[in-house]
């Protein structure tokens, strides 16, 4: 398979400045409001010494502010923002990697210090210090937003111990528990039924529509609903190996596979710092081959200028995190892309190939149309409901939900005929509910119009005579149809559907909803052939949109795989890149436009940078710029890209 489970590292690969962890032995009412602050504390203290030691030197309320007292003050001052860069710029040294930003503001700083510009040079590391806060809290943002994600996911489970049933954490759950679960319930974790039997909604994990019912002994699968009585399961895995806990894992790892955008200024980066160094040595000494009043103080200035303009912070820092604002936008909508790479991803589709079950439509029955001949609507669907209420059926319960006023009829002698339905006794009829094939055998006519109808029919005779019929059907979901309209809309040049369903169903159900073409009854191999086919064609970029085990072979192989995660299933959430955790479909076109957006703040922060560097970068070098517009090409542009990364967490999506 093309994607598989990793473990990977953060978003970036060091430290943040005044990431600390501070424990001084005594409990507060709020540590975490307390660790905040103590993280931005170094940069206050530096900005109100760097600010006191300016006036000083201005205005001169100190007249003793000068030689060692003023080396000392601006010390002070640089030390708690300062040593945090120069450390982790030595230790970048001790494994090899010379050429980091740490370094080029290190010396950048210290050169300052050393020709005498000292407030200049607290400036520029306090600033730095600022934007790694502000990356900091971005990305500290933007994990809430993801970790937020999972909260509908179920967190408890109902295990029988010590003679009493007691709700607890699923990681607690051991194999060969007894589980309890409810109606309604989802299953926590894979396990064996031990009630006699049960219904569920298995849609997620089959890709078929129909419910199944479970007997004694058998195997029932975390994540499907139960939808008829209190069960009790064995569990025959632990928490860690569930759908749940897997997810969990990949939202730890969600930043981390890179996009190639992300990963070129990366690489940019290792080769241009060096270079950056190599030039600034050379404006330092040069010159003196070739200016008559070469000063080396000022040449040594324009050179650590040029140092700190260089510093490639801006783009390091903030394109990371303009990816990680639209991973954590994203999750604020219900949307969990896998990695940086799959925002990227996602801008280039072109087709849009989906599932039908589970994916546009609901994957439960429910009753469609209703037929009497010959009889009332309310009267008919009472000898149906009472024979019906004699079954465990899943359409029985799907024609159960109709509402029917007066008294109850009493049914007797009902007896099931295998494949075919029901026969029995109605308040003195014979009333027969099934299928075509119970209709032929017992010699009653069916009306022809019912041999085009695609969906799941019940038909009714009552004393010998065709009384009617019940479409039942799968649902489409309430947001299908916006669903495809917003997908053209984001520029989708061809919708398609495949699905393992009846054809017949398929393409009523595609006709329905308006995609370009369909084609049903497909084994999980045919799908992936026809999903083969299309990413053949030159320049067409595919997503696939599914939800069972049966679609995971077209996920793993598709351009962008996309799984429903609220009931989807595990090997599908497991291979898919992009998880739409509310099941919307709607959400393919949120998720399209946020990488879009995403590329475009990207984008934007690139020209930014190298903009602004290169105005700044040719003026410091001729002597036109100070160490403060210096500071301002670096660090103000790194700010003004964070900020403009952070703009992502706070747009809306239609």
């Amino acid at each position: 398979m093309k994607k598989q489970k990793r473990n990977l590292r953060d978003l970036d690969p060091k430290e943040h400045i005044g990431e600390h962890s501070h424990d001084d032995g005594h409990n507060h009412s709020n540590p975490e409001k307390l660790g905040n602050f103590r993280t931005y504390l170094p940069s206050i203290f530096s900005f109100v010494m760097l600010i006191a030691g300016i006036a000083f030197d201005y205005f001169e309320t100190f007249p003793h502010f000068s030689g060692w007292i003023r080396i000392v003050w601006y010390v002070v001052a640089y030390l708690p923002v300062g040593f945090p860069v120069i450390k982790e710029g030595w230790n970048s040294i001790l494994k090899g990697d010379f050429f980091t930003e740490f370094l080029l503001m290190s010396i950048a700083t210290i050169g300052a210090f050393a020709i005498g510009e000292y407030p200049e040079g607290v400036a520029v590391m306090l600033f730095y210090a600022v934007g790694e806060l502000f990356q900091s809290a971005a990305v500290k943002k933007a994990k809430g937003s993801i970790k937020a994600l999972l909260d509908v996911r179920p967190n408890e489970a109902l295990v029988y111990r010590n003679d009493n049933y007691v709700s607890v954490n699923p990681e607690t759950v051991a194999i060969g528990e007894k589980v309890q679960v409810r109606v309604g319930e989802k299953i926590p974790l894979d396990g064996i039924l031990l009630s006699e039997k049960g219904s569920f909604n298995t849609a997620a994990l089959t890709g078929e529509s129909k419910p199944d019912t479970i007997a004694k002994g058998e195997k029932v699968f975390a994540g499907s609903i139960n939808l008829d009585g209190v069960i009790e399961i064995e569990t025959t895995k632990e928490f860690k190996d569930s759908s749940i806990a897997r997810i969990l894992d990949m939202v730890q790892n969600a930043t981390a596979r890179k996009s190639k955008t992300e990963l070129f200024i990366r690489k940019f980066a290792r080769i241009y710092t060096p270079i950056v160094v190599f030039l600034a040595i050379g404006l330092t000494f040069l010159p003196y081959f070739f200016v008559d009043d070469y000063v080396f103080n000022d040449w040594l200035y324009r050179a650590l200028i040029f140092l700190v303009i260089s510093c490639p912070c801006a783009l390091v820092i903030s394109i990371p995190l303009g990816y990680f604002g639209g991973l954590g936008a994203a999750s604020k909508n219900g949307i969990l892309f896998k990695g940086a790479s799959y925002l990227d991803e996602m801008t280039r589709i072109t087709t849009v190939v989906m599932d039908k079950t589970g994916t546009v439509t609901k994957g439960v029955f429910k009753i469609k149309e209703i037929k009497a001949i010959g009889w009332d609507e309310p009267e008919f669907m009472k000898y149906l409901m009472t024979m019906e209420e004699q079954s465990t059926h899943p359409i029985a319960k799907a024609i159960m939900e109709y509402k029917a006023d007066g008294e109850d009829f009493q049914a007797s002698e009902v007896t099931e005929i295998a494949g075919k339905g029901l026969k029995g006794t109605v308040n003195g009829k014979t009333v027969l509910v099934g299928n075509k094939a119970l209709m032929i055998s017992n010699n009653i006519e069916v009306p022809s119009q019912t041999d085009n109808i695609v969906e799941s029919i019940v038909m009714v005779s009552i004393e010998s005579k065709f009384a009617g019929y019940v479409i039942i059907a799968d649902e489409l979901k309430e947001d299908a149809h916006e669903a495809i309209k917003q997908i053209r809309e984001s520029g989708i040049s061809k919708i398609i559907m495949l699905s393992g369903d009846k054809d017949s169903i398929t393409q009523q159900v595609a006709k329905e909803m308006g995609v370009d073409w369909a084609k049903g009854g497909l084994l999980p191999e045919a799908k992936l052939a026809e999903v083969e086919k299309l990413m053949s064609e030159t320049d067409n970029k595919v997503a696939f949109i599914g939800d069972g085990i049966n679609d995971a072979p077209v996920l793993a192989v598709s351009d962008v795989g996309i799984a429903m995660g609220g009931l989807g299933s595990d090997v599908a959430i497991e291979t898919a890149d992009v998880i739409i955790q509310t099941d919307q479909p709607s959400k393919i076109a949120r998720a399209i436009k946020i990488g879009c957006s995403t590329r475009r703040i990207v984008y934007q922060n690139i020209a930014l940078a190298f903009g602004v560097k290169a105005v700044v970068l040719v003026l410091g070098a001729g002597g036109l710029a100070t160490m403060w517009e210096a500071v301002f090409a670096d660090v103000g542009v790194a700010l003004l890209a964070i900020l403009n990364a952070v703009r992502l967490q706070r747009m809306t999506w239609k």
